[in-house]
């Protein structure tokens, strides 16, 4: 199937950011085939012609960090000091089954993809039943299954997400647009030991892994009293550190940690939002990408972050690392949506496939409409989509040349129907959730 789209103005994030303000875009079932500006008629026969009335039109978004299964949580204990291990972790060993967070991840993934986000990579518990979920939606992921050292929800052992990650990864290994990987949750929630044998699994099946580092006060405390060491030098003492890890959040690092980071050659999902709502402060991503560090935007999880799209981690990132620099001109918004782009396929080493407009890559795009209130004037497309654009302005979303969103609607699926099953599901839950003490 040909479609073409034209009256677009592309923002192909190619490496020239190449731009056109009165663009078009062909593409052929699943790969982008021609871009380019004022497309003449009457050269092809097309199946379908989308005309983007002058819209945004660049690649989906890419979220390099998130917990799919913890929609039930959201808003559930936000102002809570030590959220956590007081709330989160008890609720989840109680509550938490394969059923609850299938529906979980159908009701997050409907919030990304209306959100423009194409590409997501999730660290949770039943990953199998949301690896079914994103296959039913059409989404691309790439998915892991937690591993702790601690029994959890899905392992009756210590670290037994470790064997269901590997028959994981076997089972999903050659889908189209799932990538499975594994997870180990934190580096004081996994031995050294554990976290070897993942780094091992890794090289072998040649895929990333990711884990939370350098994120939690006690986390750094832990490090240094037991071996005078930082997470990241710990990670790098043990021989974990490696260009197939994804290190979420990053916060607390000084520059050897940085330079470790970089000399490994380690990616980082920045989750300003969750992030600076937990009062953990805010990562040294400028110093980061000096060095030449891949980095990507992440939400966190639903119950840290509480929304699951990049819009407002873009305008977050602005105005948290202006402020933090104290530097108004620093990170324009080109820059920002690099890393929502590009950028975070970068990370999760798909920016072969996916992340820019360009012949032979996959057709994973998006289009903002500019007719709402909030985006006129447009005098420059990257700043609008930065600073005045939110998930309700995206039109259009296609995965893998499939269109998932049209006129703001997911196509086939309904809405309701994702809420109303997921509120079935909540039940035992909610019964839970207002029984349990955070006191």
């Amino acid at each position: 199937m040909k479609t073409l789209i034209k009256n677009a103005h592309i923002l192909t994030m190619n490496e020239n950011m190449d731009t056109y303000e009165n663009g078009y875009m062909i593409f052929e079932d699943d790969e982008i085939i021609e871009v380019g500006v004022e497309y003449e008629s009457g050269k092809v026969i097309f199946d379908e012609i989308i005309d983007a009335e002058g819209g945004i039109l660049l690649p989906g978004m890419v979220n390099t960090h998130t917990h799919i299964g913890m929609i039930p949580f959201r808003s559930l204990g936000d102002d809570c000091k030590d959220r956590l291990r007081r709330f989160l972790l008890p609720l989840e060993n109680k509550c938490m089954d394969g059923e609850l967070a299938y529906s979980s991840a159908k009701y997050a993934i409907a919030e990304m993809l209306l959100g423009g986000v194409t590409t997501f990579l999730d660290m949770y518990y039943f990953e199998e039943e949301i690896a079914k979920a994103c296959d039913e939606m059409g989404v691309r992921a790439i998915l892991g299954e937690t591993v702790m050292e601690a029994v959890t929800c899905n392992s009756e052992t210590p670290h037994g997400g470790i064997e269901y990650g590997e028959r994981f990864i076997h089972n999903w290994k050659d889908h189209p647009l799932i990538t499975p990987i594994i997870a180990p949750h934190a580096t004081n929630t996994n031995s050294g030991k554990a976290l070897k044998r993942v780094k091992e699994i890794s090289d072998k099946y040649k895929i990333p892994f990711t884990l939370h580092v350098s994120e939690m006060d006690y986390e750094m405390d832990y490090f240094r009293d037991e071996y005078n060491m930082t997470p990241i030098e710990y990670l790098d003492h043990i021989g974990v550190l490696g260009e197939n890890m994804i290190a979420a959040h990053c916060i607390l690092l000084n520059s050897k940690d940085i330079e470790l980071l970089k000399r490994n050659g380690v990616k980082v999902a920045h989750c300003i939002g969750s992030n600076t709502k937990a009062a953990k402060g805010v990562a040294p991503i400028k110093e980061m990408l000096e060095l030449g560090i891949q980095v990507g935007l992440g939400t966190d999880g639903p119950s840290s972050g509480n929304t699951l799209d990049i819009f407002t981690q873009l305008k977050l990132f602005a105005n948290f690392h202006k402020n933090e620099n104290q530097d108004r001109s620093i990170f324009p918004a080109k820059e920002i949506l690099k890393l929502a782009t590009i950028g975070g396929a970068k990370v999760l080493q798909m920016d072969n496939r996916i992340g820019s407009l360009e012949i032979g890559k996959k057709a994973d795009f998006i289009i903002v409409e500019t007719k709402s209130v909030n985006m006129f004037p447009i005098y420059d497309p990257y700043s609008a989509l930065v600073y005045s654009a939110n998930a309700s302005n995206v039109h259009s979303v296609y995965v893998n040349g499939v269109g998932l969103v049209r006129d703001k609607k997911l196509k086939g699926i309904k809405l309701e129907e994702l809420r109303e099953d997921l509120d079935t599901q909540m039940k035992y839950f909610k019964k839970m959730a207002v029984n349990y003490s955070i006191d």
